[in-house]
């Protein structure tokens, strides 16, 4: 483990670049092979507007990486946080539980937050209006969102206490899982569901881009699972009763326009329908 801290304190930007083009190329592949949807549609042409988004993320993200920078210098220096403050203990574990609640407080709970707070949620709504939801739609951000999930990751820093290590680590190991659980891959039944116990599965996150509550406001979780168990937030619901998308925002060919999806949280706020039964 501290080899690794030592890597990602000082890990380049290309080799951040690397981590993302890498796992996109792996889950695209495995899509070809294993797909969950085997419904045809124009992949390349789908993947331009999420690619544009995923460009945008890394523009917003890059440049003020140096605010985590100083942010994580000076609770280190101060001794400030949840991680300074308790008893000191293996590397290993300081790491696992850093990446843990670093996934808590600057994922779960915004992603929480954006769903529940209307003029967040129409800056949310660009991810969840993707109609065919793969490994592309993972950073599918309005650079608005990217914003917003920088100030909480930047909170987490200061509430949690890590080092910047720990938040490049967590960072890369964010981007591969979201690309995995977002991925329209099939995985056999028995290992999703073992993995959900843990992680954020392919099926368990698929719940969560139903096009109708309660299931959109469902299964919140970036990595671990744990924290909707914890919270009462997990749902479980067929694969092949999942239809992706808004069903307040239908219109799939404005869905796929990047201008008209920069416009979108500045559309007119429509209430979510609920599901009677599915």
């Amino acid at each position: 483990m501290e080899a690794i801290l030592n890597y990602f304190e000082t890990i380049p930007s290309l080799h951040r670049g690397i981590i993302i083009v890498g796992g996109l190329t792996v889950f695209w592949i495995i899509e070809g092979m294993v797909p969950l949807f085997g419904v045809s549609y124009k992949k390349w042409q789908h993947a331009i507007p999420n690619i544009f988004f995923t460009l945008t993320t890394i523009l917003v993200n890059l440049p003020l990486a140096f605010i985590f920078l100083k942010a994580s210098d000076w609770v280190m220096a101060n001794n400030f946080g949840i991680l300074n403050w308790l008893p000191e203990m293996p590397i290993g574990l300081y790491g696992i539980l850093g990446i843990f609640l670093i996934d808590g407080i600057g994922a779960y709970l915004p992603h929480l937050i954006e769903h529940k707070v209307k003029p967040l949620w129409m800056v949310h709504l660009v991810h969840h209006s993707d109609h065919h939801v793969d490994t592309t739609t993972a950073n599918r951000h309005h650079p608005l969102e990217s914003l917003i999930r920088y100030v909480f990751t930047l909170m987490g820093i200061f509430i949690i206490g890590t080092p910047i290590a720990l938040v490049m680590l967590y960072q890369s190991l964010s981007v591969v899982a979201t690309q995995f659980n977002h991925a329209n891959i099939k995985l056999p039944k028995k290992v999703d569901n073992l993995l959900s116990y843990i992680i954020v599965s392919p099926d368990m996150h698929k719940v969560h881009h139903h096009h109708k509550l309660p299931y959109t406001d469902s299964n919140y979780g970036n990595i671990f699972s744990v924290w909707d168990r914890l919270f009462g937030t997990y749902m479980k619901l067929d694969t092949d009763k999942i239809i992706y998308g808004v069903d307040v925002f239908p219109d799939e060919k404005e869905n796929s326009n990047i201008k008209d999806l920069l416009k979108q949280p500045f559309q007119k706020y429509r209430k979510p329908t609920a599901s009677i039964e599915e």
